[in-house]
């Protein structure tokens, strides 16, 4: 199952131009192309809502999640002041799933949404166990005590996820030895590692 899972997400990296997992990343060195027999062949030109509908499947695909969510979430964005854009962004990297990732208690979004859905994760000392949780600024997150003694959250404390993730960004203040990391303040879009042009996104939505 862990295997197919794979192939798919590499196959979806192929597809969306940008490696979802460390995995990806390695197939694209070998094969800097699409998926399927025409993968090599010339693209035609795209037309404006085929790029749209892709860059908001690329947004999809690095937060995992469904069609439904983010199109809640961006209702959410419009509402806010500010760019709607750059609002969806830093409401999606509030999510307890992203911030468990970007700590670097796991590898790939995956790894850290099923670590939240089989209760290893708590929020303030309290079992949290929805992805899609929004942590609120000065809010800590931590591996329960009973779990940290398994060997992916010792890995992770040990810091085997840091050569493929990138740099902890400074809306977060992380202690992996203690698997624990804290949200000081929102997040801001030129601070958040995920690669979209959200007014494409945007752009989608309003259509």
């Amino acid at each position: 199952m862990s295997s197919s899972r794979s192939r798919r997400q590499v196959r979806l990296s192929r597809a969306l131009g940008i490696p979802l997992t460390p995995k990806a990343v390695r197939y694209f060195e070998k094969r800097p192309y699409g998926p399927g027999e025409h993968g090599r062949a010339r693209r035609r030109t795209e037309s404006d809502y085929a790029v749209r509908l892709k860059e908001k499947q690329r947004l999809r695909a690095q937060y995992g999640i469904r069609e439904a969510q983010l199109q809640r979430v961006f209702e959410e964005a419009r509402r806010e002041k500010g760019l709607t854009g750059e609002s969806l962004v830093e409401l999606l990297e509030m999510r307890l799933d992203a911030l468990v990732l970007r700590a670097g208690i796991a590898r790939t979004i995956a790894q850290a949404r099923q670590a939240v859905v089989h209760r290893h994760i708590v929020v303030d000392g309290k079992v949290v166990d929805r992805p899609s949780y929004r942590v609120r600024p000065g809010q800590t997150i931590q591996v329960r005590s009973r779990s940290q003694v398994m060997v992916p959250f010792q890995a992770a404390a040990a810091g085997v996820h840091r050569d493929v993730l990138p740099a902890v960004p400074e809306y977060l203040k992380v202690d992996l030895e203690k698997l624990s990391a804290t949200l000081v303040r929102r997040p801001k879009r030129d601070e958040v590692p995920v690669t979209c042009d959200v007014q494409m996104v945007v752009e989608y939505y309003s259509r």
